[in-house]
């Protein structure tokens, strides 16, 4: 039998003609090994340190807010990055009754939550019909949507609010919920008709053999199936319409149907003058709070979401 040479290359070498010795792998050189897992060990030890810098640039700032928001106005400016003496709560409570952070709260929950189920329920049926159909027309739609996408919104501005204006729609929360629908529903049916073609075609042809009709099919069938991918989606679009500014600053003036994001910088003006910077970081973080939990609770269905479809 031939022995193993471990100072040359890796190779296999086969056994003795007619012997009965068996084929004798030669393994790489100990310093290339060494080599390698030297480079290996220094590239995560780079790869970890930049992923910390980047954690410690995101995180920071929003700690340094939250602990700020529970000092008094005096301990922020006299010592900025030193804990509070004391949760300060009546800091939140102002902001949330004088400051009517409660009527924003409000207001943006009908508001995002409205242009939310119906920026799925349209995306997801007009994503599921382009792919999964063959008709005249089908690219010519999609690539309408993708269009839209690139289209900046300010330059619609004008027209749009005087097609409001023209509808009776202007300063309504009904207006502002069709508005936030159209914006985003170019991203929904782009995201959506890439995820409905990962779907087997088989579980659907089932349905159809079993008597179910088309709605019935894409509603109990098809649309459970894309569970993963409405909920990237949705979180997309709840981050969106949740820190939207320009749409409602311009197409809902009226003091009383402000949302959450048009309050923040009316507070901001306000309490700046009033010098009331305790509570409007206690504002700050009340509209920061519900976008954490909503990532927090659904992070895995959104990484699910985005990666499915990658492997087949």
């Amino acid at each position: 039998m031939k022995t193993t040479d471990t100072a040359t290359t890796g190779v296999e070498t086969p056994g003795t003609p007619g012997g009965s010795g068996p084929a004798v792998t030669r393994t790489a050189p100990p310093a290339a090994r060494k080599q390698s897992k030297g480079e290996g060990a220094t590239l995560n030890v780079f790869s970890h340190g930049v992923l910390i810098l980047w954690a410690i640039m995101v995180v920071m700032p929003l700690l340094w807010a939250v602990m700020t928001s529970f000092k008094t106005d005096k301990a922020i400016f006299t010592s900025p990055w030193s804990l509070p003496d004391k949760l300060h709560f009546e800091n939140w409570s102002r902001a949330w009754t004088e400051a009517h952070m409660s009527d924003y709260f409000l207001n943006t929950i009908l508001v995002v939550g409205g242009s939310l189920i119906g920026t799925l329920l349209f995306g997801s049926m007009a994503a599921y019909v382009l792919a999964r159909f063959d008709f005249p027309g089908n690219r010519f739609i999609y690539f309408l949507f993708i269009g839209g996408m690139s289209f900046p919104i300010i330059l619609a501005l004008v027209p749009l609010f005087y097609v409001m204006q023209n509808m009776a729609l202007l300063n309504t929360l009904p207006g502002l919920i069709l508005v936030y629908i159209a914006y985003s529903l170019p991203f929904t049916v782009f995201f959506l008709t890439a995820f409905f073609r990962t779907l087997p075609s088989s579980v659907a042809e089932a349905a159809f053999v079993d008597g179910a009709s088309h709605t019935r099919t894409f509603f109990q069938v098809m649309l459970p199936m894309a569970k993963p991918g409405l909920i990237s989606v949705g979180i997309f679009n709840f981050l969106g319409q949740w820190n939207q500014y320009l749409l409602p600053t311009v197409l809902n003036t009226e003091p009383e149907k402000k949302v959450l994001s048009q309050g923040l910088v009316q507070l901001a003006v306000s309490q700046g003058y009033k010098g009331d910077w305790s509570g409007l970081f206690a504002g700050l973080v009340m509209a920061m709070l519900p976008v954490l939990a909503a990532y927090i609770i659904f992070q895995r269905q959104v990484v699910a979401g985005l990666t499915a479809g990658a492997v087949k």
